[in-house]
């Protein structure tokens, strides 16, 4: 891991949110299944979402990056992969082309990643997949990748997912199965998190012709046989990354300016916008031009949040705590703990070397923040939205901090670092 050392900074001016991860995962996965040429539109270019452009390209489709947007040749009959699918860190693309890749003709389909990601849950998915006829299983018969997935296509029929370990489950499930060769009834079993993700999902297959009926989440109706279109897709700007520099400008901003957000498509991480209201931040919202304009706000309200549809703000929320007048209770979030990391365990480690009394709970954490943030030396743990919320909380620090894991970024947010520097940020290579 590599190391900066963060300086305490007073950030100030304008900078544009990343492209939505999320949706051009979608809009990359759905292209490769439609028939004929698609235009995804401000892709973000990334580790994560490049795990899922060569993913698809393995599977047939022709994928041409023109900087501003990717070309792509929609393989409607999927190929056999020549070789194993390696998804690197990107939960996302492990869950979506594992359903995908059974719609391959004949053969196999071997897919695994990075060390983290095979310690992530998969087991849900594929006894749903099996339910509807497709040959999967874990390589090592314990629920975690490497995949092991048949070809030769689903077949539909009913089957049961659960909702409460990742909504990527259900997502992959809706992108696959209306190229089933029968309806398909999906049932959720248990509490659904991330709905919002789903939501997402839904409107992305609605862009591309497809269609299913949900029943208020708990079932949904696919017809089978269904063609995908192409289509010219515009990726949103991410709230998920803008949520981080929200943070960032609410514990060291003068004035930040978030540009290039979109508030009409469904994202988890909207329900930041919410959550500042409740803090009694200090901001500006303008729908119509995309923006949110910040500053430092000192005292932001504690009380308690229940952040199980937006798990990717847990990160972001328990950083903020530290600027809170009276504790913060995040509760809800007990599916943070089957991310890139534990991320409430590793959150509640690293936050108490500011100084934070931090109790860690089943599904979240209660944080109580010092009267002043100690300099320290902390560790993302490889998880880049950990990275970029403690590189948050060290700008607010009164001595300088090192933060371990800047290589991470490139996950979901390769220009972080330069436009952190762009706003001020004082920072120094270790």
């Amino acid at each position: 891991m590599t190391a900066i050392k963060i300086f305490p900074s007073e950030l100030n001016g304008s900078v544009s949110a990343p492209p939505s991860k999320s949706y051009t995962h979608r809009a990359v996965i759905l292209s490769c299944l439609a028939s004929g040429r698609s235009r995804v539109n401000n892709p973000l270019i990334s580790r994560d979402t490049l795990a899922t452009i060569k993913a698809c390209q393995t599977l047939g489709a022709a994928i041409d990056d023109k900087r501003t947007y990717l070309q792509i040749e929609g393989k409607p009959d999927l190929k056999t992969p020549d070789d194993v699918i390696n998804v690197e860190n990107s939960g996302t693309t492990m869950r979506l082309i594992t359903a995908v890749s059974s719609l391959t003709p004949e053969g196999y389909s071997i897919i695994t990643g990075d060390e983290s990601i095979r310690s992530r849950p998969m087991q849900p998915l594929l006894s749903a997949l099996s339910s509807l006829g497709v040959n999967c299983y874990s390589s090592r018969k314990n629920g975690l990748p490497p995949i092991i997935v048949e070809g030769g296509g689903i077949k539909g029929g009913e089957t049961t997912v659960r909702g409460d370990i990742s909504s990527q489950f259900i997502s992959a499930l809706l992108i696959s199965t209306p190229k089933a060769k029968s309806r398909t009834l999906i049932r959720i079993h248990g509490k659904i998190v991330s709905r919002p993700y789903i939501d997402a999902t839904l409107k992305t297959i609605k862009s591309f012709g497809g269609d299913l009926t949900n029943k208020s989440y708990v079932e949904y109706i696919v017809p089978s046989g269904q063609d995908y279109h192409y289509t010219e897709f515009d990726v949103p700007g991410d709230f998920s990354s803008a949520s981080l520099l929200i943070a960032s400008a609410l514990l060291a901003g003068r004035r930040v300016k978030i540009e290039k957000l979109n508030f009409s498509l469904p994202q988890a991480d909207m329900r930041i916008v919410d959550i500042l209201e409740k803090l009694g931040a200090d901001f500006n919202m303008d729908r119509s031009n995309g923006t949110i304009t910040l500053s430092k706000s000192r005292n932001l309200k504690g009380g308690e949040y229940d952040l199980s549809d937006s798990p990717d703000l847990l990160p972001v929320l328990s950083v903020v705590a530290l600027n809170s007048g009276s504790k913060m209770i995040i509760k809800g979030v007990e599916h943070a703990r089957f991310k890139e990391t534990d991320r409430i365990s590793i959150l509640a480690k690293e936050l108490r070397k500011f100084g934070a009394h931090v109790q860690e709970l089943r599904d979240g954490m209660a944080i109580e923040g010092p009267k002043e943030l100690k300099g320290c030396s902390l560790d993302a743990h490889g998880d880049h939205r950990l990275f970029m919320a403690l590189f948050a909380a060290a700008m607010a620090s009164s001595e300088p901090c090192t933060v371990e894991g800047v290589e991470s970024v490139d996950v979901s947010y390769p220009d972080f670092i330069g436009d952190m520097k762009m706003l001020g940020a004082l920072i120094e290579g270790i």
